[in-house]
């Protein structure tokens, strides 16, 4: 019997979102927005923390529309700093402003997010095989060119390993281990 990755263990939300979001392919641009904003917000912070405050940041941020976030104005953004619900990180809360307004440029310049961040895998999930949570990177090289390229168009909190875990969260590389009952679920050549 298949089991587990040992992170998804740690708490029920946790597990949930292991069980039924993590590494799943996602070519929805509103929701690789919404990764976008919540993996640079987790940036020092544990993942289980930004998991926790999801709700949260939904309903302060406009459900990641990122056309409303873009025209986010100083009264806003004092706003979220007051709200108990999210990270209350003046600069993390400035970038996602501002990465709304690049998102919205890369998506008129490539007809999609999806189509540009996509790109960085020549459009397809990398499998992966690793036997034990340790084999995990924290970060390859093309996590490396995507931060690069992200940060030379004016993204923010957008590191290499910040892009790896974006990676792994929206389905570009499928990252569960092998002994994991999603491993082969999210391995076409495995079907």
């Amino acid at each position: 019997m298949a089991g587990k990755c040992v992170w998804a263990l740690a708490s029920a939300n946790e597990e949930h979102y292991h069980d039924h979001e993590w590494g799943v392919p996602l070519h929805d641009d509103r929701r690789l927005f919404e990764f976008l904003i919540l993996e640079g917000a987790q940036a020092g912070l544990s993942w289980r923390t930004i998991l926790d405050k999801r709700p949260a940041y939904r309903s302060a941020f406009d459900d990641f529309d990122p056309l409303k976030i873009a025209a986010y104005d100083q009264g806003k953004i004092d706003s979220l700093l007051q709200n108990p619900g999210i990270v209350r990180n003046r600069l993390k809360i400035q970038a996602a402003v501002a990465n709304a307004n690049t998102f919205l440029e890369v998506k008129q310049a490539y007809g999609s997010f999806d189509r540009y961040i996509w790109g960085f895998v020549d459009g397809r999930t990398v499998q992966n095989r690793w036997r034990a949570h340790a084999e995990i990177p924290a970060y390859t090289e093309a996590s490396a060119r995507m931060s690069k390229d992200l940060q030379k168009r004016g993204f923010k909190f957008v590191g290499k390993t910040i892009c790896y875990a974006y990676m792994q969260a929206v389905g570009m590389v499928n990252d569960h281990t092998v002994d994991c009952f999603r491993h082969p679920q999210l391995s076409p050549a495995l079907q």
